[in-house]
Formats: structure tokens, C-alpha cells, sequence
């Protein structure tokens, strides 16, 4: 749940919805090149994500530590979760951009340039004039990131569900459970309570989506 609310619901969503809203009035050039950079972290193999990221996190040598001057931190040890959320974040935000920037050409300019004209602030214009045109868009992308997410077996490429099962995500333990430890019935009954996890999540973003409408 952590990993889900973290990387997907919170991370992916606003950052998506960040980069949407603020590349529609960027430069062509520079929109075509963010979108390019954030579309490659999507569609590059997940094993070489992987290894890029290890890479970065590194304790001997990595990226990160060269950055903040502080050689010896294990980040895939210390703070396992978190490393986690941002590398899921990272790879997966290009998906809700494109979604957003897709919904963002719904809303009616005119009605941006009222709320521009009667000094209505940035947070006021997304809750009173974005939100309500790009709602049934929200609960996609927050439904189909949510779902993907909780099914992710990326995150035992990183941290193979450690140290001391902190960073064990269910997919991973339905791995270690199965091929591991050998229990294949008891990770199976996971698995289909996974699967009932996911169904009622769906139930519950269509009976939102019937409301809306």
C-alpha cells in the first residue's frame, strides 16, 4: 500500500499532472524533448532501469552520493521504500502526462481566460475551471496506475524485497514465497487474493464513474 499510494496515486499522478499542465505553454521544441526524456524512462526494459538505478543509488561510487557529498550512504539498505517510490515514480509518470495532456485540450480556453481575466489564482483556476472537465480522466489514470503498480515486479530487481522484508511488495512475496520457499498453494491463495484486491478496486472507480455521469 505504501509503494501504491507513494509512487502511483501521489507521485506519478501530480508529477504527470505537473509536467502536462506546465509543457502546454512551453516552446514545441522543448516540450517535444521533455516528453521524449520522460517517454524513453517508460519505455526503456525494466532491467535496464534497474541497473541504472542501482548504478545511481550506489553506496561505493553512486550518482547520488557523488551529488549530495555523502559518500558510504547504502540507499537501497537504509531507505529501501523510498528508493523504491522515486524509481517507480520516475518510470512510470510518462503515462499520466500523456493522459493529462490529452485532457487538458478539453477545457475550453475561454473559460481559462474568464478565470485569467477575474484574478482567479493558479489553484483556484485547477479546482474550478481543470478539475471539473478532466475528472472521469483522473479516475483512469489513477485506476490503471494503481492496478499496474500493485502488480509491479520491478521492485525485486532493486532491493529483491529487503533488507529484513521492508521493501517487500506483494508481487515480490508471492516470488519468494512460490520459487523461494517453495509453499506454492499458500503463494497461489495469494495471488487469487491479489486478484480480488484489483476486482474491487475496478468496482469501486466504475460505480465512481457511473456517479459522474
Amino acid at each position: 500500500m505504501l509503494f501504491v499510494l507513494g509512487s502511483a496515486i501521489i507521485g506519478q499522478n501530480f508529477l504527470g499532472f505537473a509536467l502536462a499542465w506546465i509543457l502546454r505553454r512551453t516552446r514545441p521544441a522543448v516540450r517535444r524533448t521533455v516528453e521524449g526524456l520522460t517517454l524513453l524512462a517508460w519505455i526503456l526494459p525494466s532491467t535496464v532501469v534497474a541497473y541504472l538505478w542501482v548504478a545511481f543509488f550506489d553506496r561505493d561510487g553512486g550518482t547520488l552520493n557523488g551529488i549530495l557529498g555523502t559518500p558510504g550512504t547504502a540507499w537501497l539498505i537504509d531507505y529501501p521504500m523510498a528508493c523504491l517510490v522515486v524509481f517507480n515514480t520516475w518510470r512510470g509518470t510518462a503515462f499520466s502526462m500523456m493522459l493529462y495532456s490529452s485532457a487538458l485540450q478539453a477545457v475550453p480556453p475561454s473559460q481559462l481566460e474568464s478565470a485569467r481575466m477575474v484574478g482567479a489564482s493558479g489553484w483556484q483556476t485547477l479546482r474550478d475551471v481543470v478539475f471539473p472537465h478532466i475528472r472521469g480522466h483522473v479516475l483512469t489514470n489513477t485506476l490503471l496506475i494503481s492496478l499496474w503498480t500493485a502488480n509491479d515486479f520491478s521492485p525485486f530487481l532493486l532491493t529483491k524485497g529487503g533488507p529484513n522484508h521492508e521493501s517487500e511488495t506483494v508481487p515480490v512475496y508471492i516470488y519468494n514465497v512460490a520459487l523461494q520457499g517453495g509453499e506454492l498453494g499458500y503463494s497461489s491463495a495469494i495471488s487469487f487474493l491479489l486478484l480480488i484486491a484489483n476486482l474491487l478496486v475496478s468496482l469501486v472507480y466504475l460505480r465512481l464513474l457511473r456517479r459522474r455521469a
